[in-house]
């Protein structure tokens, strides 16, 4: 059975309808199990024992949420050398443009040695007032299938070895 390891974190819940959408499109191939953990119940040994990971963050103040690189900097060097070549993919709801965190996710996964394998997919919210950046976030459906198609497009790949 392989693994694919979403990790998420989600203040006002946009994030973490992404990642469980990404993961109910996972959840119909066979030979695939997609684990959904949030960041601070994530550790290295989950790390290890994945065979793909989705990592899934909020964008705030240009970056990743502190709680991400929270989980980042647990697990790094338990795992650097551990995981090398293993694919990944990322999930950002931002209220710009998402491109800081997702270059964070990609620094650090290119330290780790994983492997890109999909586009990442940014979700923008255009949250600008502090109103509008602490409300409760509703992902549309169109942005949700996009996630769940990824989550099917990675379980695949792995159920067949492709990554």
């Amino acid at each position: 059975m392989k693994t694919l390891l979403v990790v998420y974190n989600s203040m006002t819940g946009g994030t973490e309808q992404m990642a469980r959408a990404l993961v109910a499109g996972a959840a119909a191939e066979h030979g695939v199990r997609a684990r959904l953990l949030h960041a601070l119940a994530a550790d290295a040994a989950d790390v290890i024992g994945a065979d793909a990971f989705v990592f899934a963050t909020p964008e705030n103040l240009a970056a990743i949420s502190g709680l991400m690189k929270d989980f980042f900097d647990r697990c790094y060097y338990p795992a650097l050398d551990r995981i090398n070549a293993r694919p990944y993919a990322a999930l950002i709801c931002a209220g710009s443009d998402g491109q800081n965190a997702l270059r964070q996710i990609e620094r650090i996964a290119k330290g780790w040695r994983l492997r890109p394998v999909a586009d990442a997919i940014i979700v923008c919210t255009h949250a600008q007032t502090p109103e509008e950046i602490l409300a409760p976030k509703t992902i549309s459906a169109a942005d949700l299938d996009r996630c769940g198609e990824l989550g099917a497009t990675l379980a695949a790949g792995l159920a067949l070895g492709v990554f």
